[in-house]
C-alpha cells in the first residue's frame, strides 16, 4: 500500500522505515529538506513541497500527519484544498480528541475521511513497533490495516495473556479501534483478528 507522511521527526521518519521494511511505498515531506533526502537514500519517495506531495500520491490517497499538535490545523489548512473527494488524512499526533472530532466532522463535509491514531513507541518504535489507537470510520480503518499492521508489534512480541489463546482481537498487538461516533470516548471498542481481517464490536459499557 502506498501511504504519504507529513512529518519527519524521530517518531515520523521511523515510522517510514518500519512501513518500507514492511514492504509498503512511502511518499515523504517536511518542512526540513534534509529529512526528506535523508528518507530518500532509504528508497523513501521524497517531496519538496505539498503540492509535490500530493501530485506523487494515487488516488484515492492516503495521508499521514505525523507533527505536533498546536501546527494540525495549520497543516490541514494547507493541505486540504489540494486534495479530492475519498482521500484519507490520518493525525497521527497527540490531538485533544475533541479536535479530532470537529476536524472529521468539517472534511466529512469536503468528501475527505478523517481518522485519528493516537502512537507511541518513541525511538524504539522502528524496531519494536507501535502501540496504536484508531479512530474513524470501519471501512476505511479496514482499508488502512496495510499499514496499521506493519506498524504495530508482532504478536510474538510479548506471551499471550493466560486464558486468552482461543480469543480474537488485537488488544495484545497493541493495536485498539474506536468507532466513528465513539472516538476519544473509548464507549465502544472495535476489534480485528488480522488474520481473517473480520470486525467484531465489543461493547465495553
Amino acid at each position: 500500500m502506498q501511504l504519504g507522511m507529513i512529518g519527519l521527526g524521530r517518531m515520523g521518519s521511523n515510522m517510514v522505515r518500519r512501513l518500507m521494511a514492511a514492504g509498503q511505498e512511502c511518499v515523504v515531506y517536511d518542512i526540513h529538506p534534509q529529512a526528506v533526502k535523508d528518507l530518500e537514500k532509504e528508497n523513501a519517495v521524497g517531496a519538496h513541497s505539498l503540492e509535490e506531495f500530493v501530485s506523487k500520491l494515487s488516488q484515492p490517497r492516503a495521508i499521514w500527519m505525523m507533527v505536533p499538535a498546536a501546527v494540525v490545523d495549520r497543516t490541514l489548512s494547507d493541505l486540504v484544498p489540494l486534495l479530492s473527494k475519498g482521500d484519507i488524512v490520518i493525525d497521527g499526533g497527540n490531538s485533544y480528541y475533541h479536535d479530532d472530532i470537529h476536524r472529521s466532522v468539517d472534511l466529512k463535509v469536503k468528501g475527505i475521511h478523517y481518522v485519528d491514531v493516537g502512537t507511541s513507541g518513541g525511538v524504539w518504535g522502528a524496531e519494536r513497533g507501535y502501540c496504536l489507537m484508531i479512530g474513524g470510520e470501519e471501512a476505511i480503518v479496514r482499508r488502512l490495516d496495510p499499514v496499521f499492521a506493519a506498524l504495530a508489534p508482532p504478536i510474538d512480541s510479548a506471551p499471550r495473556t493466560p486464558g486468552r489463546e482461543m480469543v480474537g482481537g488485537t488488544a495484545e498487538m497493541d493495536i485498539c479501534t474506536v468507532g466513528q461516533t465513539a472516538r476519544g470516548t473509548l464507549s465502544k471498542w472495535f476489534t480485528m483478528e488480522l488474520s481473517t481481517g473480520s470486525w467484531q464490536p465489543t461493547p465495553r459499557g
